[in-house]
């Protein structure tokens, strides 16, 4: 088995550059940071379990979560998975902070820039699809401070692995429910969430490539957006349900179920339109249980909390990346029968 002397070595660095990088404590080069990992993957450098242990508890590691939106009841599940593995590593001395900020670009920075003067290690952020928010990940990467997405992910950053949802096939999911629930011509509101979340164009995309190319009778009438919040889904999709009398379905890709139902039942549309939405909160599974919503696709957040710690504690105290790079998890469908 290689040793830290043979890698340092070969890399013509001190045995103390080589422990920092592996052990990812102190400031490295980061030329010489990932000359160091990969010289020691190529030699198949294994640390000593025991050392991982104690070096851990040595660093008291500080791991700070990101999560947007204050309301969304989703999240409050990811929750309870993240403070199950915060449970499982209080003996290693390993803290987790969790944020959940307003809806807003500048509200994540500001959150970022707050856990990295707390000197946190690294950070599980669901981050806005945003050439800013890209930019802060690539610094915090330099800087060594890896970051984990969750939930939804992000273009163009040196983010070290995404947890969630293959959103382009959840996607595609709702619309072969659509197609198996409806019959004749669907016209379809879409309504979305957040506009620059990747998670919720890329579910769209998957639903409209899906009808296009396989279902031409299901056509999407408008997408309108609610900011994930019900009292605006309720109001918006009053006024979609107004402007488009001819609407016969709804697809909710996010956020705001239980505000866009209110409005169908207001207006007396809750029986002639097919509605499909996501995640197994309480408002939309008993609105799932009133026949309102036809069906749900869930995506498992506890896992979403539970995964990014895992994947960050492993890199902080072995060096090691994780194995796989896009960690989905899986697709649940649920009808009123089976929740």
């Amino acid at each position: 088995m290689a040793t830290i002397k043979e890698i340092a070595e070969i890399a013509g660095v001190s045995r103390g550059t080589v422990d920092r990088v592996l052990n990812n404590r102190g400031s490295v080069n980061a030329n010489t940071a990932n000359k160091v990992r990969e010289i020691a993957t190529k030699l198949g450098y294994k640390p000593n379990k025991a050392a991982i242990i104690l070096s851990a508890q040595k660093k008291n590691l500080k791991i700070g979560v990101i999560l947007f939106g204050t309301t969304n009841p989703f999240f409050d599940d990811v929750v309870n998975g993240i403070k199950r593995k915060q449970e499982e590593l209080e003996g290693y001395n390993c803290t987790i902070q969790i944020k959940r900020i307003p809806t807003g670009i500048q509200d994540q920075l500001d959150a970022i820039d707050s856990f990295v003067n707390e000197g946190v290690n690294g950070i599980a952020l669901t981050p806005y699809n945003d050439k800013k928010i890209s930019s802060k990940i690539n610094e915090l990467f330099d800087m060594g401070i890896p970051v984990v997405t969750l939930n939804t992910d992000i273009e163009n950053s040196k983010r070290i692995a995404y947890v969630g949802s293959n959103y382009y096939l959840s996607g595609k999911t709702a619309a072969g429910l659509m197609n198996l629930m409806t019959k004749d011509n669907v016209y379809v509101g879409v309504i979305s969430g957040l506009e620059n979340v990747l998670c919720h164009s890329q579910r769209i995309a998957g639903f409209e490539d899906c009808i296009h190319n396989d279902y031409p009778h299901i056509k999407i009438v408008d997408t309108i957006y609610n900011n994930d919040d019900d009292v605006e889904s309720y109001e918006s999709t009053l006024k979609l349900l107004k402007k488009h009398p001819n609407i016969n379905a709804l697809f909710f890709v996010a956020g705001g179920v239980y505000g866009g139902c209110r409005a169908s039942i207001v207006l007396n549309r809750h029986t002639d339109i097919t509605s499909i939405a996501f995640d197994d909160v309480p408002t939309t599974k008993n609105m799932l249980k009133k026949g309102i919503v036809k069906s749900i696709i869930c995506q498992q957040p506890g896992i979403q909390g539970e995964k990014p710690i895992d994947i960050l504690f492993n890199y902080l105290t072995t060096g090691d990346l994780p194995k796989e790079e896009h960690n989905y998890v899986s697709v649940d469908i649920r009808i009123k029968e089976n929740m």
